[in-house]
């Protein structure tokens, strides 16, 4: 069992017997964390941050924090991982309450075993400065809605089609340590601005990175490069600006409904490093969790029954996405380009990302203009052998597309709206099929 003691008061002295990794978050040694130097972008929100919200944002930290620290391969088998959490809230009472709501969101999330232990603690000084920053600001910034803005082909759509209702709307977005996705959500976010007149300050952008320690870097030792929590940590940031408008209020994530499901290509896919960020099992655990938490957001897909290519063919305005949609990063890696000492990043082609892209923009467009660094699975080890798993598993289908019942769960249980599953499991694996019977593998 691995034990991380956080810790938010410079005067928190909590510590336990077992062996344990501890981060301090009010010490910037430990964390980029950016939200909280944006003061005057924070301020102009009405109230200061729901007290639940602030706890589930720290939790997202922390969650992620251990994701990146705690390596997989040492696991006994080599991937699922036991970790407990020893977390300061505000909010001790209903914590408790939901204590095993959030272990098994998260559990289901990442595929490991979560366990948290609660403590109470006080409003540190970050916050009392803040609560009495926004308080004397007297803004009253509240928009029509909340949207995820990741910098890919899914959520550009997506903010398309709300800016063709509304203009007040808060974007979301967020950048790790890797230099592939941050000038694409700058590209995405100019292109925004000017298609439909824009303030700034519409836009938040953060970065929330664990820091390697000095250890860590002398012994050349790497973070573990799976995280799937990331997305928990990246809605919590949302989550918590939303929660300043003091008013219950829709969070836009929008995401294909093939992706969504997760569903693994192949057997030997099934212990990939895909996430589960918008699958509706756990959408729905953490709209459930943040009920009962009392945090008036309801998160929202409004594409979970929609293919790439039919988000792409649908979108609200078809000819600034068709002149844009390049400008958009959806590869899983785009960082290999900085390894491969390439001047900016761009897609491998390959991915499985890469792959549904690109069979979504042939669907809607029959032409696809973006940039493939290995358009035809044609160079290297592992374009040629992504290309044969791909083709084991339509294959498959093919084998078996009259009964899809079983596959559509692989990831995790679908609780209702089965047919309309099937039916979207059904025309996302034709527009794949579509691409690749081009190639072969």
């Amino acid at each position: 069992m691995n034990h991380i003691v956080c810790k938010l008061n410079t005067d928190d002295k909590f510590s336990i017997s077992e062996q344990n990794i501890e981060i301090d978050l009010t010490n910037k040694d430990y964390y980029h964390l950016s939200f909280f130097n944006k003061a005057r972008r924070l301020y102009q929100f009405p109230t200061f941050f729901k007290k639940e919200a602030l706890d589930l944002f720290y939790i997202s930290l922390i969650v992620f924090f251990a994701d990146r620290k705690i390596i997989r391969s040492k696991s006994a088998d080599a991937w699922t991982r036991e970790i407990t959490l020893h977390i300061p809230v505000l909010e001790l009472n209903k914590w408790q309450e939901n204590k095993t709501r959030l272990e098994e969101m998260v559990s289901f999330l990442s595929g490991d075993i979560w366990k948290f232990e609660f403590r109470e603690r006080e409003e540190n000084e970050t916050e009392m400065k803040f609560s009495a920053g926004m308080e004397k600001s007297k803004k009253n910034f509240i928009p029509d809605f909340f949207c995820m803005l990741s910098g890919g082909l899914d959520s550009y759509i997506g903010a398309i089609d709300l800016l063709q209702e509304s203009k007040n709307i808060a974007f979301i977005s967020h950048y790790g340590g890797g230099k592939g996705v941050k000038p694409y959500q700058d590209l995405v976010i100019s292109n925004l601005i000017k298609e439909y007149s824009l303030p700034k300050e519409l836009f938040f952008t953060f970065n929330a990175v664990p820091i390697k320690t000095k250890e860590e870097i002398e012994n050349k030792i790497s973070l573990e490069d799976s995280t799937r929590t990331r997305s928990l940590m990246f809605f919590a940031h949302a989550i918590l600006l939303a929660s300043a408008t003091d008013k219950p209020i829709d969070l836009y994530i929008p995401e294909n409904g093939l992706i969504s499901l997760n569903i693994p290509l192949t057997n030997t896919r099934l212990g990939s490093n895909s996430t589960r960020t918008t699958h509706p099992y756990y959408m729905s655990m953490l709209q459930n969790l943040m009920n009962n938490l009392g945090i008036a957001v309801t998160l929202k897909n409004p594409f979970q029954f929609f293919t790439k290519g039919e988000m792409i063919k649908n979108c609200k305005n078809p000819n600034f996405l068709k002149g844009t949609l390049a400008n958009t990063m959806s590869c899983s890696h785009p960082d290999n380009d900085w390894k491969l000492r390439k001047e900016t990043p761009s897609h491998c082609g390959y991915c499985l990302p890469c792959v549904i892209r690109r069979a979504a923009i042939e669907f809607a467009f029959e032409n696809d203009n973006s940039y493939y660094r290995i358009p035809n699975f044609d160079k290297g080890n592992q374009a040629p052998k992504e290309l044969q798993s791909y083709k084991i598993g339509i294959l498959d289908y093919k084998n078996n597309m009259t009964n899809v019942s079983f596959k559509i769960q692989a990831s995790g249980p679908i609780q209702n709206k089965f047919n309309e599953f099937e039916e979207l499991y059904k025309r996302g694996m034709n527009e794949l099929m579509k691409l690749l019977d081009k190639y072969n593998g």
